[in-house]
């Protein structure tokens, strides 16, 4: 998928959850290109094999087992998509602390009731 279709993906989403404001814009643009990149990623580490761990000689001689690079950028990219899902209420915990930040997580006291009836 491309660039436009994961941002309207989004845009369509926040809207099902009543997320959406136009100033989220540039947040909705970096998730979107994050998730085009991710998806590119994870292709081209199923076309390399797919490996997690590659054999890394040090200066040392030592060889070792270490996190495949593209690997450790896909794990990267997992981090920030959650990061930017959060932010914009595509998560279950994001949602609720927007909702919890409007007022609409929480029931209304009595005394809240009482003084939003009396406006």
């Amino acid at each position: 998928m491309d660039i436009a279709k994961y941002k309207k993906d989004i845009v369509r989403k926040m809207k099902a959850v009543g997320t959406y404001n136009k100033s989220f814009e540039h947040s909705i643009n970096v998730l979107a290109k994050t998730l085009a990149e991710y998806e590119k990623a994870m292709e081209l580490h199923e076309k390399t094999g797919g490996n997690i761990l590659v054999k890394h000689t040090n200066k040392g001689g030592s060889t070792n087992f270490v996190k495949h690079p593209l690997y450790l950028a896909i794990e990267k990219m997992r981090d920030d998509i959650l990061a930017y899902s959060r932010e914009l209420g595509l998560t279950p915990a994001g949602l609720r602390r927007i909702k919890d930040e409007v007022g609409e997580g929480k029931p209304k006291s009595t005394l809240a009731k009482v003084l939003s009836e009396l406006s």
